[in-house]
């Protein structure tokens, strides 16, 4: 993640409190160290720099490619939050806000930018996952899964082999960072299992979380 503020103490804060959620933060005080930052999976981006206008790099930034783009600023205007939209922002947040207003915004970005990718279907032996067809067949037979069971699958299939945290489960599909919620990611596992037939298509790491077996 890109955090593009020239106010330190505001930055440095919202830095912590994002690492705190499991973010990796690079921050960029200019829009020259915006610009020139390494690709990232999302954007945070003050309009107000000190070196050019925060519209003028979101314009930039969206040229470039198709990276989420959030602006997170004080100009509360009507015209100002059109205006950062049409620069290309995929959303618009004002400056005072809630860390879980921001997280609720960055996941849903993140989600709409994952399901506009449109990633080739995942398979392991049987199993196919269509993430943008939210399909699941094992053996070319359709599963039935609850919305919940989905979710779980796709945010293990988006990390093939690797594992996956549950409060990163937590927060991909039940938008909690509530640690009480484990036994639910839990319960909702077993059912997964379950249904697909096998268990060992989804692996416990122990002391860690999960992640979706790759071979």
């Amino acid at each position: 993640m890109l955090l593009v503020d020239d106010d330190v103490r505001f930055a440095a804060a919202l830095e912590t409190a994002l690492r705190q959620r499991g973010y990796d933060v690079v921050r960029a005080p200019t829009a020259a160290d915006a610009l020139s930052a390494p690709p990232v999976d999302i954007v945070l981006l003050d309009l107000g720099l000190p070196d050019k206008d925060g519209i003028e790099v979101c314009r930039e930034l969206r040229r470039r490619g198709t990276v989420p783009i959030i602006a997170v600023t004080a100009r509360g205007e009507e015209r100002e939050r059109v205006l950062g939209l049409r620069s290309g922002a995929d959303d618009y947040v004002v400056k005072p806000f809630g860390m879980a207003e921001l997280q609720a915004r960055i996941e849903a970005v993140m989600r709409r930018s994952v399901r506009m990718s449109a990633p080739a279907p995942m398979r392991v032996g049987d199993l196919v996952v269509d993430v943008h067809a939210r399909r699941v067949t094992v053996a070319d037979k359709e599963v039935a899964l609850t919305r919940k069971e989905f979710d779980l699958l796709a945010a293990l299939a988006r990390q093939p082999g690797g594992a996956v945290t549950r409060d990163q489960l937590l927060a991909e599909v039940w938008h909690t960072t509530w640690t009480g919620s484990v036994r639910t990611v839990e319960v909702h596992v077993a059912s997964l299992r379950a249904k697909l037939g096998d268990p060992g298509f989804v692996e416990t790491v122990r002391g860690v979380g999960y992640r979706l077996r790759t071979g």
